[in-house]
C-alpha cells in the first residue's frame, strides 16, 4: 500500500516548469482532481470493506481467531481513464487521459485557454493489494467482535519521500437464527448479520526542487452484510450479500503542480476534497479449510470493484 501512495504522489506533484498558469477556482480544481484521483479512493474503499468474515457462525464465548488477509482489488478498465471534456472549463482533443491508476500517454488539456500536458504513465495499477491483520473474539448471545489495527508508523522511501500510515477498524457479527423459534435449531446452516467500519489515514511529505509538499489521504469504509455458511468436516462454504459505502478525503497542505514538460497547471487553492467514493450492493462467495487450529480462506466479491481475498490464521472456537 505504501508503494501505491508514493507513486501517486510522485506523479501529481513537482514538475519543473518554464510556463505555468494558476488555477484559483476551488470548484474547478476539486472537480478535475476528483476525476483524476477518485479511482484510488474507490479502490481502497473496496479493499477495506472486504476480508471481514470467513463463516457466518460467530465464535463461542472466549473463542478467537487471528487472521492475516490480503484483499486484491481488480480495478475496472473504465476507471483507468477519464474524459477531460466532461469537466467544466476543461477541454481536450483526446477522448480520454489516464487516471491515477491508468496507463498511457497523458492528453494535452486546455484550461481557460492555457494548454498543459498530463504526465505519461508507463504502467496501469489495475490490481490494488490491501493487506489486513485482524482478531475476532466471541461474546455472549452468539455474537462476535472483530478488530483491525495497524499502528501509525513512519517511513522514509529515500529520494521519493517520507510519511506515515495507519489503519484501524471494528466490526460485529451476530447470529440471527437464535431469534427465530423452531426454525433456528432445524435450519442446516448458520445465518448472521455482520457490519464493519475501517479507517485508513496516510500522510506523505515529498521534496521536489527543495520544496516539501504534504498530502493527506483519509478513507473511511463501511459495510453491512447478511452471511450464510455450512460446515462439512474441515470445510466451510459461505456466501454473503451486502452493501458497501466509503468516503475519501484528500487534503493538500501546499499547492499542487500538475503537468509535464514546460507547461504546468498550478493549483493555487486549498485542496480539501471529500466525496462519497463508493456506494453499492455486493455479493461474495468463499470457503474456509481448517487443519486443527489453522485456517485457510479464499473468497471472491462481485461488485463494481471486484475483489479476491486470501487469508491464513489460527482459530480457537
Amino acid at each position: 500500500m505504501k508503494k501505491i501512495i508514493i507513486s501517486f504522489t510522485a506523479i501529481v506533484i513537482g514538475f519543473s516548469s518554464f510556463s505555468q498558469v494558476n488555477l484559483n477556482n476551488p470548484k474547478d480544481a476539486n472537480e478535475f482532481l476528483q476525476a483524476y484521483l477518485s479511482p484510488l479512493g474507490e479502490s481502497l474503499g473496496a479493499g477495506l470493506n472486504n476480508g471481514w468474515y470467513n463463516t457466518a457462525k460467530p465464535h463461542k464465548l472466549g473463542g478467537f481467531d487471528l487472521t492475516f488477509t490480503l484483499n486484491t482489488v481488480l480495478v475496472p478498465e473504465g476507471k483507468q481513464n477519464f474524459n477531460p471534456d466532461q469537466i467544466n472549463n476543461f477541454s481536450s482533443n483526446d477522448a480520454s487521459t489516464p487516471t491515477i491508476l491508468g496507463k498511457g500517454d497523458g492528453a494535452t488539456i486546455t484550461y481557460n485557454g492555457f494548454e498543459f500536458d498530463m504526465p505519461d504513465q508507463g504502467s496501469a495499477l489495475n490490481v490494488l493489494p490491501v493487506p489486513m491483520i485482524g482478531i475476532g473474539i466471541g461474546l455472549i448471545k452468539k455474537s462476535e467482535i472483530d478488530i483491525r489495527y495497524v499502528p501509525t508508523y513512519k517511513y522514509n522511501a529515500g529520494f521519493v519521500g517520507k510519511g506515515s500510515i495507519g489503519l484501524w477498524g471494528v466490526g460485529v457479527k451476530h447470529d440471527i437464527l437464535q431469534w427465530i423459534p423452531l426454525v433456528g435449531d432445524a435450519f442446516p446452516m448458520s445465518l448472521s448479520l455482520q457490519a464493519g467500519h475501517t479507517n485508513l489515514n496516510t500522510q506523505i511529505e515529498i521534496k521536489s526542487q527543495g520544496v516539501a509538499q504534504e498530502v493527506e489521504l483519509d478513507v473511511k469504509a463501511t459495510t453491512i452484510n447478511l452471511i450464510a455458511s455450512r460446515k462439512l468436516l474441515m470445510f466451510t462454504g459461505y456466501a454473503g450479500i451486502g452493501y458497501n459505502t466509503s468516503t475519501t478525503s484528500f487534503d493538500g497542505k501546499t499547492n499542487f503542480k500538475l503537468g509535464a514538460g514546460s507547461q504546468v497547471l498550478n493549483f493555487d487553492v486549498p485542496l480539501e476534497m471529500k466525496y462519497d467514493s463508493q456506494n453499492e450492493l455486493r455479493a461474495n462467495i468463499g470457503f474456509r479449510f481448517n487443519i486443527t487450529v489453522f485456517a485457510i480462506q479464499a473468497n471472491y466479491t462481485f461488485s463494481e470493484y471486484p475483489t479476491a481475498t486470501l487469508g491464513v490464521g489460527v482459530s480457537l472456537r
